[in-house]
């Protein structure tokens, strides 16, 4: 087949974009007012969308932007310079709707350059709207030597900032790469973003109007539970089926041979970082950690050596949203416990990897349900999930026009004392603490004689060790409440059901 080097239909001829038509969006409300008012703006706009692989970054920017969206370029992974360019020839030939190939450019700066002349023969957007070109996957796009970066910088500089119709969207999966080289670079797109999207799972609300619009009818405790398992990570969530229940398409997606979240993990972990070896070790290590470590106990656990090194996978995981840095109250940042915050990931290293390439048995999912290790693995899951979920979690409360600091907080022991760990605590400015605990289970939860002390322990080493004079009060968030016994009357302030989590 020839190469063509010219549109084969007039600009003219092209007819306006129309406005673009977000409806078919579940949540994402924040984001979509972000891209709105970049839209309408009377400048050049350059956002940055980033966030995990599989959250929805480009769903979102082709459903709101619609066919305002006048050039699309999608990098491809781990291929070679020459392979890109040609990618490019194809989506410019695309764009022009042309029905043969254009000749592949042969460097960023000339491709970049003909996307530039492309731009300069479109009719006039429509009013209220910009052209945009997305570049997804921009991470890919710069492959070793390939001098992409600098030729971004000069489309963006020389031609595209000056341009108030265009408005340039750029995604890319591997977060960490998206902060360092465009978000925070230092070099030639230094302060150039005007508009940046850190693109996170659903909440758990956002889950359940998601299933919703798929017609999958689960009661809040399966939303939950199903939530617990895959996250709110958009993609998993589309495998659900309905007329199923949670336990089911769990044991479906996870557990049967050709479960589609089997082989998940390493695809996930590979497709965002070029050696995830160490990636893998530290979220292996926080996996098998309810509480929590600092950054030394995570090292030791993980068997790498301090440094350089370690710090830049610990940030790439973070700014990945797998993990989180909390620093405990009263504590400094050197102090801070990194958790693991993916929900998949903890689910995979719990149940999936053990399996290896053995496939359970039909009902997996439903025989494990009374066994220690699910018990020990749901209440992990759910503290992870309430911890996601502070703010409506505040408004169960009642305290969400209070001014908060959220925090962890845990007292290690001298000889002869006892220790303390709490996982989630409310430093409100009405000189109030609230201190939170966080109980998954089948019915309404009973606080019994064992478990009293254990308040108690928790709620008075607490005020001894910090010194606080503020008020204490105990909060439980449950799946069904607390059973209405002496203990609880005496010890529970505040009972929160787990559904109040839904609400937005």
């Amino acid at each position: 087949m020839g190469y063509v080097l010219a549109m084969n239909t007039r600009a003219s001829e092209r007819r306006s974009p129309r406005p673009p038509v977000a409806a078919a969006i579940t949540g994402r409300a924040a984001e979509m007012q972000k891209l709105a008012h970049a839209l309408a703006s009377a400048d050049a706009e350059f956002v940055a969308i980033y966030g995990r692989r599989r959250v929805g970054k480009t769903f979102l920017v082709r459903e709101f932007f619609g066919e305002a969206i006048c050039f699309e370029l999608t990098g491809m992974h781990g291929v070679s310079l020459m392979d890109q360019l040609e990618n490019f020839a194809a989506a410019l030939g695309q764009a022009k709707g042309l029905s043969e190939r254009l000749r592949p450019p042969g460097s960023w700066r000339e491709a970049f350059a003909q996307l530039e002349r492309h731009m300069d023969a479109l009719p006039p957007a429509a009013a209220g709207s910009k052209h945009v070109v997305f570049l997804d996957e921009l991470p890919w796009l710069d492959t070793r030597r390939s001098k992409f970066c600098p030729a971004l910088e000069h489309f963006w500089n020389t031609w595209a900032s000056r341009r108030k119709d265009v408005l340039m969207v750029v995604c890319g999966s591997a977060a960490s790469w998206m902060v360092q080289q465009v978000v925070e670079a230092k070099g030639g797109l230094h302060n150039r973003i005007t508009r940046r999207i850190r693109l996170l799972p659903f909440t758990l609300g956002e889950t359940a109007a998601f299933l919703k619009s798929r017609r999958v009818d689960l009661t809040p405790y399966q939303v939950i539970e199903l939530y617990m398992a895959v996250g709110g990570v958009p993609h998993y969530l589309k495998m659900a089926e309905p007329g199923l229940s949670a336990f089911q398409i769990i044991d479906q997606v996870c557990f049967s041979p050709q479960g589609e979240l089997r082989g998940e993990f390493d695809r996930l972990y590979a497709s965002l970082f070029d050696s995830a070896e160490e990636h893998l070790a530290i979220v292996r290590a926080l996996a098998g950690k309810r509480e929590g470590l600092t950054r030394n106990e995570l090292l030791a656990a993980a068997s790498l050596p301090s440094g350089g090194s370690a710090t830049l996978r610990l940030d790439e995981l973070a700014e990945s949203g797998f993990v989180h840095l909390a620093i405990p109250f009263g504590r400094k940042a050197k102090d801070g416990l990194y958790r693991l915050a993916d929900e998949f990931s903890l689910f995979h290293c719990t149940w999936i990897a053990p399996l290896g390439r053995r496939s359970p048995g039909r009902d997996h999912w439903m025989t494990q349900r009374q066994s220690p290790k699910w018990r020990a693995w749901s209440g992990c899951a759910f503290e992870g999930m309430c911890l996601k979920h502070a703010q409506q979690l505040k408004a169960a409360l009642g305290i969400s026009g209070v001014q908060t600091t959220e925090a962890p907080w845990r007292h290690r022991p001298a000889k002869g004392e006892t220790g303390a760990q709490i996982d989630l605590l409310i430093d409100r400015a009405d000189e109030t603490i609230n201190l939170c605990e966080m109980k998954f289970s089948e019915g309404a939860f009973t606080i019994d004689k064992r478990y009293a002390e254990e308040l108690r322990q928790k709620r008075d080493t607490f005020r001894q060790v910090t010194g606080t004079r503020k008020n204490l009060f105990i909060a439980m968030v449950t799946t069904y409440g607390v059973v209405d016994n002496a203990y609880a009357k005496e010890l529970v302030a505040s009972s929160v059901l787990a559904d109040a989590l839904l609400k937005e």
